[in-house]
């Protein structure tokens, strides 16, 4: 006798399909990224490369055996999250104030640099006009997750060094939110009520999170420090809270998780915290950079082939020669200078959302182009940190540093 199935049986059906498929993907990643990565410790390789190789050959254009790609890019999204709110638990205002100071002219004059040099070159790949200043926005900014994953946490956040790698990168992570409304315009779906909210949203954002902790935050804690669990849930609510009102503000959610630990830096509570944070960011991280693995058709790839390593090769070098002697214009030593544009001498994670938003004003060809470039700064800019500077993945144990 045949099963009568309603509608309630189909869509029970469905969502345990999908938590299948989910897990499946969970276990695979994970396994294969352990696997592989022991191997590259024997090969000593960086394993960063493992993540993404892992993700190239799972993902949806290699073996396809991991498919859900959206929910990666969400997971992964997450690891980003808490990577810029234990940096912020790192940085009182009164630091920060200080780094922006010194940074300022250092990231409007690389920025005008890359993005007349990234827009040129699409000119000359034979891109529309439209596609070459999306491609110069793509490139203008150097990786969050790959400069802070490789400061060591214990001495370079507190060195000179350290301090002005975060401060270049908050100045951009800023400009961001500009590119971000600009592409959001192209889309037609920024309105210029849109735009009175976004340039009010960051000073109200700043207003939130500073009367938020005061008044919420600190009294709560005050009163149930003593339970440990719920410790760990407030500074985790904290993040996410704070992370949720930048987005309904118009400002990336990044900013709102940076913000949401700057208000909390230097207290006792704070610092261990962030210790206890630290392998829930590197779970999530690894599933980020999965995900930007997966997003590489490795046989369209093939085709494009050259541009890609153009483009890749002039920003690799590129990048790290520009901030050199922009910060060491401003009276950094040779070393210093060559130090923070090695570690700063890479495009970004914020390629990729740059892209998606820009779906219907670029061809395939031409994104795959600006994605390839983009995973080859990271894998080579990686590379260069680990194997040359103090870091916490470095295969020598000279260079390893937490």
């Amino acid at each position: 006798m045949l099963r009568h199935h309603c509608p309630e049986d189909t869509r029970h059906e469905r969502n345990d399909l999908v938590d299948n498929n989910m897990l499946d993907s969970m276990l695979l990643i994970f396994v294969a990224c352990a696997v592989l990565a022991s191997l590259a410790l024997f090969c000593r390789q960086p394993l960063i490369v493992v993540y993404i190789v892992v993700g190239c050959v799972l993902g949806p254009h290699g073996l396809q055996w991991v498919t859900d790609h959206q929910a990666l890019s969400d997971l992964g999204h997450i690891g980003i999250i808490f990577l810029l709110f234990i940096v912020g638990l790192d940085l009182p205002p009164q630091k920060i104030k200080n780094v922006l100071r010194q940074s300022i002219v250092t990231v409007v004059a690389s920025t005008a640099i890359f993005f007349v040099v990234g827009a040129g070159i699409g000119i000359l790949f034979g891109f529309t006009a439209l596609e070459a200043a999306i491609t110069g926005i793509a490139v203008v900014f150097s990786s969050t997750i790959v400069g802070i994953k490789l400061l060591p946490n214990t001495v370079l956040h507190h060195r000179h060094i350290g301090e002005i790698v975060i401060g270049l990168l908050l100045l951009q992570d800023l400009l961001a939110v500009f590119a971000l409304l600009y592409m959001k315009g192209l889309e037609g779906s920024f309105t210029w009520h849109s735009w009175l909210i976004a340039s009010v949203g960051l000073p109200g954002l700043v207003a939130v999170a500073y009367f938020g902790a005061k008044y919420l935050f600190w009294p709560l804690l005050r009163r149930f420090d003593v339970f440990t669990e719920f410790t760990f849930l407030l500074f985790l609510g904290w993040c996410m809270g704070v992370a949720w009102i930048a987005h309904l503000l118009g400002m990336p959610v990044e900013v709102g998780a940076f913000l949401a630990g700057v208000v909390l830096a230097n207290s006792q509570a704070a610092q261990g915290i962030a210790q206890t944070l630290e392998p829930l960011r590197d779970f999530f991280l690894v599933l980020f950079f999965f995900y930007v693995g997966a997003s590489v058709d490795p046989r369209l790839l093939w085709e494009l082939i050259w541009q890609v390593l153009v483009l890749g090769a002039v920003f690799v070098v590129l990048k790290p020669i520009v901030f050199r002697y922009l910060i060491g214009w401003q009276g950094e030593s040779s070393e210093t200078s060559w130090e923070i544009g090695s570690r700063l001498g890479q495009c970004s994670e914020f390629s990729l959302l740059v892209l998606y938003l820009a779906t219907m004003q670029m061809s395939e060809s031409s994104m795959l182009i600006v994605l390839g470039a983009t995973v080859i700064t990271i894998l080579t800019s990686s590379y260069v940190v680990v194997f040359k500077y103090k870091n916490p993945i470095a295969i020598s144990d000279r260079l390893r540093v937490d």
